[in-house]
């Protein structure tokens, strides 16, 4: 029996960092989405700098990607836990601070609810550092009334042009 390629699904990931140089973990990232098997990176937000949400740790460097892929969702996963372990990503406690994290946000429009992966993400409305850059790269999916849900969290666009770590 012959196989029918795979339809290619758009996906959202959220893309975060607040330890070593955060903000350039974040652009490695972006990258790294790029050359995952049968993906291509369609659009990268603006990277934001925001407090700690429910974390600790130092201010954290934030971004949204929209990729469109072959992968399955939980074979995607599987490439974006491989990103976060290669820049070192380590996982002692919940919420951690942390070199890499990646979430999928979005896969097509999909809902997955399993034990490793649930889709959409289920507090992708509750946080800045996900509203803001989403709507960057989906406008349709962020409401005024999402980012005014939000505002108290604090989060900065960061310049093009700005260095700095975290």
């Amino acid at each position: 029996m012959a196989h029918l390629p795979r339809q290619n699904v758009t996906a959202y990931v959220a893309l975060g960092a607040n330890l070593g140089d955060a903000r350039q973990r974040v652009r490695e990232a972006f990258d790294a989405l790029a050359l995952l098997p049968s993906t291509q990176l369609l659009n990268c937000s603006q990277i934001y700098r925001t407090a700690p949400h429910e974390a600790q740790g130092p201010d954290y460097f934030n971004a949204v990607a929209r990729i469109e892929t072959g992968l399955t969702a939980p074979d995607l996963l599987d490439a974006l836990q491989a990103i976060e372990n290669q820049a070192g990503r380590l996982r002692p406690y919940l919420h951690a601070p942390r070199t890499l994290d990646l979430d999928l946000l979005f896969f097509g429009d999909a809902q997955v609810l399993s034990p490793r992966l649930t889709v959409p993400h289920p507090r992708w409305r509750e946080r800045a550092f996900v509203l803001f850059p989403l709507a960057d790269v989906w406008p349709e999916r962020v409401s005024p009334e999402d980012l005014m849900r939000v505002a108290g969290q604090g989060i900065e666009r960061v310049p093009e042009g700005a260095l700095g770590g975290a």
